[in-house]
């Protein structure tokens, strides 16, 4: 990977990626940031190009955009029990699928990171819906090939600025969180802990075509290890 990366980012309205956005933007090493989504992230930079898409079922008009990317971060997605089942595997998989697929056509040489989940279950197996999508998505991504993948895998993500917790788990983990961290450390991460990982792994990349799956236990220990952004 050359020191100076051009990386897109996708969904930087959403928790995970808005802190990911403002981390890209100031990090020494990332020359050019374009975020594409489907509304705008309401903050301008010199390094930063906006593209709003509004449809991410097909990503055909974002060929010429994504020539010459380094690396991609794909934040989208959405929280079981605000949107249908339909909805949330539209969004889940067909979207990440589907971005993954112009990416790999326009900068085959680009690294590709996805957001998926604690659980996510590859071999479709999984009773829990949220974990049969991500897996569905992650073997999709894994199958395009692309010369290194990110898969990141955090459980409870626990954010750092007050927001509308999406469904009644989120508010229960929420308010139980000092607790639940103290006896589960492992499966909570700070969202803006876990957007600089996913950043500072973007950015360092490699050369070795390989697959790269985070589980949060992992995350929890690169966002705790001493580090400085130009590494």
């Amino acid at each position: 990977m050359a020191s100076a990366i051009k990386l897109v980012l996708v969904g930087a309205t959403g928790m995970v990626g808005g802190y990911a956005l403002r981390y890209a933007l100031e990090h020494p090493n990332v020359e050019l940031v374009t975020s594409i989504g489907r509304r705008k992230v309401g903050i301008s930079h010199p390094k930063l190009t906006e593209v709003l898409h509004p449809d991410f079922a097909d990503c055909s008009a974002l060929a010429v955009v994504l020539k010459g990317q380094s690396a991609a971060i794909f934040c989208l997605g959405a929280y079981t029990g605000v949107v249908t089942d339909a909805e949330l595997r539209k969004v889940t998989v067909d979207f990440a699928v589907e971005f993954a697929r112009m990416l790999r056509a326009s900068s085959p040489d680009a690294e590709f990171s996805f957001l998926s989940g604690n659980g996510a279950d590859p071999t479709g197996m999984s009773r829990m819906t949220f974990a049969r999508y991500k897996g569905e998505a992650e073997k999709a991504i894994r199958e395009a090939e692309f010369p290194r993948i990110y898969i990141f895998r955090p459980a409870y993500i626990y954010p750092i600025e007050p927001r509308k917790e999406p469904n009644l788990g989120y508010r229960f983990l929420h308010s139980i969180y000092p607790l639940f961290r103290a006896l589960f450390p492992n499966q909570v991460i700070r969202a803006d802990d876990l957007a600089r990982t996913m950043v500072d792994v973007a950015v360092k990349g490699g050369s070795e075509p390989q697959v790269f799956v985070f589980e949060n236990r992992d995350l929890r220990a690169m966002a705790n290890a001493p580090h400085s952004p130009g590494e």
